[in-house]
């Protein structure tokens, strides 16, 4: 039997790479004669970096930037021919501020915009940005800012509340900086800007804002975009990130789903070839994953293989009908399986016993 194991991190447990080691060691328990392959994935958010550089190999350019609040923060760089890529939670994740630490209304993305000047600056024709998991949502305009931006009645670099009484912003040396250079936005999700399905509303009270703030937050992006590009505020992947993708599209970027980008990177169709199953995963497997996530993206290149998918996760919040409508056969809770207490304390060993509970039914 050979089995293909593709999932996403667990947000705040285990990295993609620990989750397939878990999902492999668990399912060899049950099967020990499976062909198992791992075959870590990413849909643009934190992680990114690793799976593509793990894939592609290529150099890393070690950087220091501003994180949301301005405290220095390693990051890197990934360069791997004429393409550099970038990835945005290393910069601002969510991660790297305790949930009671949030303040989203300050969080700038400032520092993404500085890994993007690193990138141009080493070379690269072809930058690609993961966007995804940032603890920002002010619209990319810290990302601007940081590669030359400016504004007027308002302050780019300082979150929402920096936009506050707004007048003008150009965008010319952010522009500029980028030129004749092809940016891509890798996004992990597709949501828009702006409104009751944007990234302020949807995302907004992860990071941090209030009932009150979200109001506020929204209304002062869509200035923002009112003086910038209200119709790019309405494209797939603008409200990445906190509004990352709106910023990397005013400067001219394509979009691209980042799983989809990550699964050609990795080869995942190729694994695929000759597999019986595929495993997928993530920290919570909900109708939202349809929205760019990983567990979705894999599900749809196993589909077109004609191989079944099934998904293990930390937490499964949907019905049958509805993962059947994401291409999952059937989805697994670790918390249903070992109680939440255990699922956090011992992530990788919960995760193994569960697959190799799952490998009894799939297993053979």
């Amino acid at each position: 039997m050979r089995v293909v194991i593709a999932p996403d991190k667990f947000a705040g447990t285990l990295t993609a790479g620990e989750a397939a080691a878990a999902i492999a060691e668990g399912w060899r328990r049950r099967v020990p004669d499976a062909d198992v392959v791992e075959v870590p994935m990413s849909d643009g958010g934190p992680g990114f970096i690793d799976v593509v550089a793990s894939a592609l190999g290529g150099e890393l350019m070690a950087a220091t930037v501003p994180d949301p609040y301005g405290v220095p923060v390693p990051a890197t760089v990934l360069v791997h021919g004429s393409t550099a890529y970038v990835e945005s939670a290393q910069a601002v994740g969510l991660h790297l501020t305790p949930a009671g630490q949030r303040r989203a209304m300050q969080g700038s993305s400032r520092g993404v915009g500085d890994l993007i000047r690193l990138a141009v600056e080493a070379g690269a024709s072809r930058v690609v940005i993961g966007a995804g998991g940032t603890a920002t949502n002010d619209g990319g305009a810290g990302l601007l800012a940081g590669l030359g931006a400016t504004a007027t009645g308002g302050v780019l670099d300082a979150g929402p509340a920096g936009l506050t009484g707004l007048e003008s912003v150009d965008l010319d040396a952010a522009v500029a900086a980028t030129s004749g250079v092809e940016i891509v936005l890798a996004s992990d999700v597709d949501t828009q800007l702006l409104g009751l399905v944007g990234a302020t509303k949807t995302f907004g009270p992860q990071k941090g804002l209030s009932e009150e703030e979200l109001l506020v937050a929204d209304a002062r992006l869509q200035r923002f975009a009112e003086l910038t590009d209200r119709k790019i505020a309405t494209h797939k992947g603008a409200g990445a990130a906190g509004g990352i993708g709106f910023a990397l599209l005013l400067l001219g970027a394509g979009r691209v789903p980042g799983v989809d980008l990550v699964a050609d990177a990795v080869g995942l169709a190729d694994h695929l070839r000759g597999a019986d199953l595929v495993i997928t995963g993530e920290g919570a497997f909900d109708f939202s994953s349809r929205a760019g996530k990983v567990a979705y993206g894999v599900a749809q290149v196993a589909t077109a293989a004609l191989v079944p998918c099934i998904a293990l996760a930390g937490q499964v919040l949907i019905g049958s009908r509805e993962m059947r409508a994401l291409g999952i056969e059937a989805a697994y809770s670790v918390v249903d399986r070992v109680g939440e207490e255990r699922a956090f304390a011992a992530p990788g060993e919960a995760l193994a016993e569960l697959a190799e509970r799952v490998a009894r039914t799939w297993g053979r």
